[in-house]
């Protein structure tokens, strides 16, 4: 069972579902492998919005289609890209529901990865991985670390299967 193989796999699954709609930067271009991996399972254009750089925003948007009935698969290249869209995680996704008395229960898969060291090392704006810190600071998202390729296929469907956010976190060194 291969890693790169099972995310492609987890991409088609979401993809054959009418509620996800996948939003992020280098999601209709070629930028990085998690365009590749939306090519290879043969997303449909009509189902990827491409978005600039601005992490924030593409959070908010994210919460926003979830609100409107969509299952935002917002993608971020790299877990350290995440980090600038923390008031939106931490102080309106994360909080949402609490905030509203539970009327609005916005459901968003957050895609991201903790890049690779090697051969290259991208340096540390690029390859931290802030599992343990989001840990600790969220209390209504669910996080998961994809470790094993063969639980890739079983957390994606229980994301998209859940009432609450998720975000997945990939390793670019197991690609």
């Amino acid at each position: 069972m291969n890693y790169r193989e099972e995310v492609i796999k987890a991409m088609a699954m979401l993809a054959r579902d009418k509620r996800p709609i996948f939003i992020g930067q280098s999601v209709r271009y070629s930028g990085h492998a998690m365009f590749n991996t939306l090519e290879e399972a043969k997303v449909p254009m009509r189902k990827r919005i491409e978005l600039p750089v601005f992490e924030e925003t593409q959070l908010g948007m994210s919460t926003g289609l979830a609100l409107e009935g969509y299952i935002p698969v917002s993608i971020y290249p790299r877990m350290d890209f995440l980090i600038i869209a923390m008031n939106q995680l931490v102080n309106h996704l994360d909080k949402i529901e609490q905030m509203s008395c539970k009327r609005f229960t916005p459901k968003v898969i957050i895609r991201t990865m903790v890049g690779s060291k090697a051969p290259l090392d991208g340096g540390p704006q690029h390859t931290q991985d802030y599992y343990k810190a989001l840990r600790l600071m969220l209390t209504n998202i669910d996080i998961v670390k994809l470790i094993k390729a063969e639980e890739i296929i079983t957390a994606y469907r229980k994301a998209l299967g859940s009432e609450r956010s998720t975000i997945l976190i990939e390793m670019a060194d197991l690609y």
